[in-house]
């Protein structure tokens, strides 16, 4: 390409193909394709944002692009890869995610789930080895910061690193605390 006219026909390539790999909310991929538009023609931005936004309403009216579901799925996934509540949240946002569908995502969640801040932080010990499944011995104090980073609390975390093995912490993360 040679830094040219970018039209309607290109953006929509460049659409289906980010689509085509990533789920995306309808602010990231409006980001994603300006950032792609000023990589390839600066001088031409200003010019094919208005065509961008015609092209996000239109995939969000097809819904081909929706919030909403987005939002669910990946709140389901990082929950179960042990991301807590406020980093699903954070990471949610910085999507460009609204905060009613992200509170609505997080609030199925939490139907589905006693207390889902425990259940990730179960995921995220065995995810990072720590507490029961650690191969050595470790410094609680660093295991407990690795946690707070993560945006679990301190008594969540002191709860899955008392665990005496993985066993426990397996049914920590089925029947809550007791």
């Amino acid at each position: 390409m040679d830094g040219g006219e970018i039209g309607s026909e290109l953006l929509e390539r460049w659409v289906l193909h980010y689509l085509g790999r990533y789920a995306s909310s309808a602010a990231n991929l409006r980001r994603v394709l300006m950032l792609r538009v000023r990589r390839h023609s600066p001088e031409t931005a200003r010019e094919v944002s208005a065509l961008i936004d015609t092209l996000v309403a239109r995939y969000r009216e097809s819904g081909l692009l929706d919030d909403v579901a987005y939002a669910a799925g990946r709140v389901q996934s990082l929950h179960r890869r042990g991301d807590s509540l406020q980093a699903i949240r954070a990471r949610l946002m910085a999507k460009g995610v609204a905060a009613p569908d992200i509170a609505d995502a997080v609030s199925g969640l939490r139907a589905a789930a006693t207390d889902p801040d425990l259940v990730a932080a179960c995921a995220f010990a065995r995810r990072r080895r720590l507490g029961p499944y650690r191969r050595a011995t470790a410094d609680r104090a660093r295991e407990l910061g690795a946690f707070a980073r993560a945006g679990f609390n301190r008594h969540v975390a002191e709860a899955v690193l008392a665990c005496a093995d993985v066993e426990a912490v397996e049914t920590l993360a089925r029947d809550g605390f007791c």
